[in-house]
């Protein structure tokens, strides 16, 4: 067991994602986790991430705020404290704080098979 308290956890930049803060919580490093790791990530208005698709499966839980999660085929779905979405492997997305307030979101992904 490894606990992880906030206030030690630091920043790392999210590759093509915007006005936003994202912190790994546990991983391969941090915690020495090896099939998933999760994130906590703060989107602030207008903050998300462009549209991406990656060979990892995704959930994303929102905490606090909503978020708009759009797929390949521009549909929106929005998800709303508490809501939680799986993206399947290499299945795209965007996402977009479209709210006047900051959205709190936890983000698990596995790590590619090896």
């Amino acid at each position: 067991m490894k606990k992880v308290e906030l206030k030690d956890v630091k920043p790392y930049a999210a590759p093509k994602h915007f006005n936003m803060t994202a912190l790994k919580l546990h991983g391969k490093d941090e915690t020495g986790s090896t099939k998933f790791w999760m994130g906590l990530s703060h989107f602030l208005p207008a903050g998300g991430a462009e549209y991406d698709a990656s060979p990892t499966e995704k959930v994303y839980f929102v905490l606090e705020g909503e978020v708009t999660v759009i797929d390949a085929n521009n549909q929106k779905t929005v998800l709303k404290a508490w809501d939680s979405i799986h993206i399947g492997a290499n299945e795209g997305r965007s996402i977009i704080n479209e709210a006047n307030k900051p959205a709190s979101m936890l983000v698990v992904i596995n790590y590619p098979e090896a």
